[in-house]
């Protein structure tokens, strides 16, 4: 009996044992299962510590690509300002530039000593033709006024001329001083008589 017994304690000493190990064992899945939590969570924490690396490398780039377009704005600013600046003073050098061949040609025409008046005359002629070519090299154009219909854009009336007839009415019968334009742009209207 004692053997039975025994063999009963041995297996209760067994049934302990392998109670003993199956808790091990469950502590051993609960550690195990802590460890791989902390570690997942240490990876989570690694990922979003990454992530907000990578969010401020990337803020540093958007704000070094701002500040970067900001100063090429006011740059561009700067020069356009300058540019327009230049343009306004020197504007005009084209067309200077243009009239000084006529203006030597009038101080050679006053050096000159000659009482011959049509010699006078047909050099006052050139000079004259000389600055129309000039003046229209440079866009400056007359505005016809002879035979045409009264039109507001291109003519300012100064007087009406009654009694004209039909056929003269609403028509330039003289010109007073004629008008300009600078390519299309009237920059003097032409002053005239119109018929009535």
């Amino acid at each position: 009996m004692k053997n039975n017994e025994n063999t009963g304690n041995n297996i209760e000493i067994n049934d302990e044992n392998v109670e003993n190990n199956v808790i091990s064992d469950d502590n051993t899945e609960d550690t195990s299962a802590n460890t791989d939590n902390s570690a997942e969570e240490k990876t989570t924490e690694l990922t979003v510590e990454e992530q907000l690396e990578a969010a401020k490398k990337e803020v540093e780039q958007y704000k070094d690509k701002y500040l970067r377009a900001v100063a090429e704005f006011d740059n561009y600013r700067k020069r356009t300002l300058k540019e327009k600046a230049e343009l306004l003073l020197n504007g005009s050098e084209k067309a200077v530039c243009a009239f000084l061949p006529i203006l030597d040609d009038f101080e050679r025409a006053i050096a000159d000593k000659t009482e011959d008046v049509n010699a006078i005359k047909e050099g006052v002629q050139i000079i004259f033709n000389k600055f129309n070519k000039t003046l229209e090299s440079l866009g400056v154009r007359k505005i016809e006024t002879e035979g045409k219909d009264f039109d507001v854009d291109f003519h300012e009336a100064v007087a009406m001329v009654p009694g004209m007839g039909d056929d003269k009415k609403g028509k330039v019968i003289d010109c007073v001083q004629t008008g300009y334009q600078l390519n299309d742009k009237v920059i003097r209207h032409a002053k005239v008589a119109v018929g009535q």
